[in-house]
């Protein structure tokens, strides 16, 4: 998606903010009080035990500052980009790279992201969710220690009721860890073993796809958020009541 249009379509949108009947609204889903952030590793952690990267699965954030699926779409509309928080791994630089190695070689390539579009299928004690949209697979490697923000080539549709995940099909270091298990949880796309890496990828990355997410992960926050631009609202038609005569 080029400059351009974004800012084109922020001009838009902002005029029918303006107008009496639009209310179409540029929408961060999955925002909330707590800014996003690039992930650090917990102070006195060992590094064995310092779990902040996503491997081979779709994560989708179910509790954030105590809201409950804080990216779901609460007005149709169309995603126009993604926002991420992405790990340094360390600040000592040939220990980072040493790192980015090790983890590429592991997980089969660089870290890369995408944005996907869920929607929620069958009784909502078994956690399974279809894959409607996906964003192109993004390599964020030389991103890593920023929040970085990137336009999608081509804008999703969303509809209400639809929640937003991030996939990635390699790795990411997106997950900020240790933090209040009241406040903060997601889930991930698999239903066993989830207490290690997924020996295999379980990512959801192919449009009709469902998945059962039962790994559940209390007191995890996944740096991520999507923007929305909201479909306006159509402007009612005018009455064509005849009104009535006085006697």
């Amino acid at each position: 998606m080029k400059r351009s249009w974004l800012a084109a379509a922020a001009v838009v949108v902002l005029c029918g903010l303006h107008s009496a009947s639009a209310s179409a609204a540029v929408v961060e889903l999955g925002a909330t009080t707590t800014p996003l952030v690039a992930p650090v590793c917990p102070k006195g952690l060992a590094p064995a035990q310092c779990t902040i990267i996503l491997t081979r699965a779709t994560a989708l954030e179910t509790i954030r500052d105590t809201s409950a699926y804080p990216a779901t779409v609460k007005q149709a509309g169309r995603l126009v980009a993604f926002t991420v928080g992405l790990s340094a791994l360390s600040s000592n630089p040939t220990t980072a790279k040493n790192d980015v190695a090790f983890l590429d070689k592991t997980y089969g390539g660089d870290a890369q992201v995408a944005i996907t579009v869920l929607k929620p299928v069958g009784p909502r004690n078994h956690w399974t969710w279809q894959m409607v949209e996906q964003g192109p697979v993004v390599d964020v490697q030389p991103y890593l220690g920023q929040v970085a923000q990137f336009a999608l080539t081509a804008s999703l549709p969303v509809a209400r009721g639809e929640t937003i995940a991030l996939t990635t099909p390699t790795w990411a270091p997106v997950l900020s860890i240790n933090l209040a298990t009241t406040h903060f949880a997601y889930r991930q796309s698999r239903s066993r073993n989830c207490n290690n890496p997924p020996a295999a990828s379980q990512a959801q990355l192919t449009v009709g796809q469902s998945a059962r997410y039962a790994c559940d992960y209390p007191g995890t926050r996944v740096e991520y958020s999507a923007t929305e631009i909201s479909n306006p609202v159509p402007t009612p038609a005018p009455s064509t009541t005849t009104p009535s005569k006085k006697k």
